[in-house]
C-alpha cells in the first residue's frame, strides 16, 4: 500500500474539523468532493476520498484497515483517465495555512500514548499493538520557568487535562476543569515527579499515574524533557470504544521534539479549533 501511494497518489492528510469551515480554495474543493461522495459539512465528513486534481471524486470509503484502504485505491487507478484530466492552477505562494501555528517562542513536545495491558486473550487483542498521538505546546513563559526549575501551573493542567487521555482508538473525550482532581508536578537537580487523579464526577472514566522524568536546561533554555505518565485508566469514549473491562495499565510518554521537525507543525488535537483556550 504504501508503495502504490508514493507512485501513483499524492497523498494529503487534512484536518476535516478545520477544512469544512474553511471558505478559500481549499475549503471549496474539499467541500466539492464531500458533495459527491454525499457527505455534508456539518461533522460527517471523515474517511478516504480519492479524486482527480479538479476534484472529480473517484472512491470514498470511511475505513482505515489496510485491505479494504486498498481495494479503495485500487478502484480509484481504475476510474482514473489522466488524459482527461483537467490542468488545476497552482494556489498562491502566500496562502496562509488554515492551521492554528504554535506560540512564538514556545516548545513542541512529541505525546505517544499506550495501553499497556488487558486485551489479552480477547477478540480484541489487536489494540495492544495501538498507539495514540498528539503534540503538547508550551509558552515561552512557561519554557522559561521550566528553565528555572519550575513546573508551572497552567502547563500541568495542560498537560493533564488534554493529553493524559486515551486516544489509541479514536477521538478522546477531553477532561474538563473539574475532573483534574489532583495533578502535581515538581523539579528537583533536573528530575521530574509528579502525580495525576482525573475522574469523571459519576466516576466512570478516570486515570491515576504517577508520572516521572528529566529535563536538561542549557544556558537557560529547555534543551530537553522527557515524561512518562503510567498508572491505571477505566472507561472509554463516544468515539474511543472498546477499552478493556475495568482497569488497565495505561502509558503516556512525552518528548521534547526536534527542532527540524515538520510534522511536529501538526498541533494538538485540543488546540484545532480554539488555540487560546487550550494554551490559556
Amino acid at each position: 500500500m504504501l508503495r502504490l501511494l508514493r507512485t501513483r497518489f499524492v497523498p494529503v492528510a487534512v484536518d476535516q474539523h478545520i477544512h469544512r469551515r474553511l471558505q478559500d480554495a481549499e475549503g471549496k474543493l474539499f467541500a466539492k468532493v464531500l458533495r459527491q461522495a454525499g457527505q455534508g459539512l456539518d461533522g460527517g465528513s471523515q474517511g478516504v476520498f480519492c479524486f482527480t486534481p479538479d476534484g472529480t471524486l473517484l472512491t470514498f470509503q470511511n475505513v482505515a484497515a489496510t485491505e479494504p484502504v486498498l481495494r479503495l485505491l485500487h478502484g480509484a487507478l481504475r476510474k482514473f483517465d489522466p488524459a482527461s484530466a483537467e490542468p488545476v492552477a497552482a494556489l498562491p505562494a502566500d496562502v496562509k495555512s488554515p492551521l492554528p501555528e504554535p506560540p512564538p517562542g514556545g516548545l513542541i513536545v512529541d505525546v505517544t500514548s499506550k495501553v499497556l495491558g488487558g486485551y489479552e486473550g480477547t477478540e480484541k487483542q489487536f489494540w495492544q499493538q495501538s498507539l495514540g498521538r498528539d503534540h503538547l505546546w508550551i509558552r515561552k513563559d512557561e519554557s522559561e520557568a521550566l528553565a528555572q526549575g519550575k513546573f508551572p501551573v497552567s502547563l500541568q493542567h495542560r498537560l493533564a487535562r488534554y493529553h493524559l487521555v486515551d486516544n489509541t482508538r479514536g477521538e478522546p473525550p477531553m477532561w474538563e476543569s473539574e475532573e483534574v482532581r489532583q495533578v502535581e508536578l515538581t523539579v528537583m537537580n533536573g528530575q521530574v515527579r509528579g502525580k495525576v487523579h482525573l475522574e469523571t464526577p459519576r466516576g466512570d472514566r478516570g486515570y491515576q499515574a504517577e508520572i516521572l522524568g528529566s529535563l536538561e536546561v542549557k544556558d537557560g533554555k529547555v534543551e530537553g524533557l522527557n515524561l512518562v505518565a503510567k498508572g491505571q485508566f477505566w472507561g472509554e469514549g463516544t468515539f474511543t470504544r472498546n477499552a478493556p473491562k475495568g482497569k488497565f495499565p495505561f502509558a503516556v510518554a512525552l518528548r521534547l521534539a526536534a527542532s527540524d521537525c515538520a510534522a511536529c507543525q501538526v498541533p494538538p488535537q485540543a488546540a484545532r479549533l480554539g488555540a487560546q483556550d487550550y494554551l490559556r
